[in-house]
């Protein structure tokens, strides 16, 4: 009998003992996704303060002053170019192609290559660029900038784990800092969920779900606590919709997806076609005619050519403006076309999301339908252009819920989303973020041997070795 009571306490206290360590392991591994994801909601905060003041001082300057377009814009355009060429090469365009590309090469071996796609030196040249970029007027967006400055914060705080820490999967860090940028960026957090599960990884989800759902609470959580509780767009009028709305759904699918992976195949073409220039001379005359180009566009047609196309969203859902004229949508795909070609830091996003609204405005136009259906069509254009460049239906489609919390909708803008990624297929197998980061990967391998992770790796949520770069 004494020994039976003996026997119990004793398994009681190694139980407590073992609970108590599971626990404190379980704490430890948790709290550097915490630390990156306060960091990233704050900065995320902000770079999107400090961009919105950009891009109101450019608007500034077009009603008062258009003419200094000729000067700013290639003085803007060249600057940022040159910080990004001279500084931090990896910094240019969306940063969304980089993140992928660090996430599939981050095996142990790999630090320093994955260092030249995520780190301070890239964090600093991105917002510098970007931000110089809507000064000048370009069509760029902040939220693909925010992904890469997130996933390089979360391998920044990954980097600073003593040796005694709990080995966290780097990869897991990696993916989970990309969808907390997201997540702050748009005020998305169920955006930020599906873009890491359907966009950045192939790992088991439950390998790392609880990191990352506790990371993209804490980033939009911070981020709210200094902009307060908000939505990306607003809440637009979507009531009494005519039964056979989800035809004009269809047709402004079907043309959205068409053109958003044709302006993703026009950039990719834009881009073989540059890397053939052999003198730095070249690329000064393309970025400086990119920005005088867009500058006369602005002057002598329609400033519609400028920024992220935020404004072109609000005005069509919010106001009596509903039908956006012809030529909209090919000054939406021009605009993105030319900045994001000059190889400066700048997202698609947002301008892919207002060429689409666009082209859902103009279909509304054609039927003169009435405000609710308008603005649906105008929500499946933004879903339809980015599932064309991206390939990410479900991404798309929550995201665009999100910002308006229109889920009345779900169903239509599904539709959307699936119809534009069957027909993109029709332009190219791929999205634009998989053709440069295999690019990426390229460039990166013609200079050292990449280690990749095997397939079989890949599901581990435990690394072996965490490297110190």
């Amino acid at each position: 009998m004494v020994f039976i009571i003996w026997l119990r306490l004793h398994l009681k206290k190694s139980f407590d003992r073992i609970r108590n360590e599971n626990l404190k392991k379980n704490a430890l591994t948790a709290i550097p996704f915490w630390i990156a994801s306060v960091i990233t909601g704050l900065i995320a905060v902000l770079y999107t303060k400090l961009f919105v003041a950009a891009e109101n001082l450019t608007g500034y300057l077009i009603g008062n002053h258009s003419w200094l377009l000729f000067i700013l814009m290639p003085l803007c355009f060249l600057t940022a170019w040159l910080l990004v060429k001279q500084m931090a090469p990896y910094a240019k365009g969306s940063g969304i192609p980089q993140v992928m590309a660090a996430i599939q090469i981050s095996g142990p071996r790999n630090g320093e290559k994955v260092n030249k796609f995520l780190s301070l030196r890239i964090i600093l040249v991105k917002v510098a660029s970007s931000l110089v970029m809507a000064l000048g007027g370009g069509a760029i967006g902040r939220e693909g900038p925010t992904i890469q400055i997130a996933a390089s914060i979360f391998k920044m705080v990954y980097q600073v784990l003593p040796k005694w820490w709990p080995k966290i999967s780097k990869r897991n860090m990696l993916v989970t800092g990309a969808a907390a940028g997201l997540a702050a960026a748009f005020n998305t957090p169920l955006g930020g969920i599906v873009f890491a599960i359907e966009e950045l990884t192939k790992t088991h989800f439950s390998y790392f779900k609880t990191a990352i759902f506790s990371s993209v609470i804490i980033a939009g959580l911070s981020a709210q606590a200094l902009l307060g509780p908000y939505l990306y767009l607003g809440y637009p009028k979507i009531d009494s919709l005519s039964p056979y709305v989800f035809l004009g759904v269809l047709l402004v699918a079907v043309i959205s997806g068409l053109l958003g992976s044709s302006m993703s195949k026009l950039i990719l073409a834009i881009f073989a076609w540059k890397a053939k220039f052999k003198f730095t001379y070249n690329h000064v005359l393309y970025v400086a005619g990119c920005a005088i180009i867009m500058a006369g566009i602005a002057v002598f047609i329609d400033t519609g050519v400028l920024g992220s196309g935020k404004e072109l969203m609000q005005t069509t859902l919010f106001t009596s403006a509903k039908y956006s004229a012809w030529y909209t949508p090919i000054l939406r795909i021009t605009g993105p076309l030319l900045s994001f070609t000059t190889g400066s830091s700048g997202g698609i996003f947002a301008p892919a999301l207002a060429a689409g609204a666009s082209v859902g405005s103009l279909v509304s136009g054609w039927f003169r339908l009435s405000d609710a259906n308008s603005n649906l069509l105008i929500l499946a254009g933004m879903v339809g252009f980015l599932t064309g460049v991206t390939r990410s239906p479900f991404t798309s489609v929550i995201l665009v819920l999100e910002m308006t919390d229109r889920h009345s909708v779900i169903f239509h803008l599904i539709l959307a989303g699936m119809v534009a990624s069957l027909v993109s297929i029709i332009i190219d197998k791929h999205s634009l973020y998989d053709h440069l980061k295999v690019q990426y990967i390229k460039e990166i391998e013609s200079h050292e041997e990449i280690e990749e992770l095997p397939d079989e790796e890949k599901d581990v949520p435990v690394e072996k070795d965490r490297d110190k770069e």
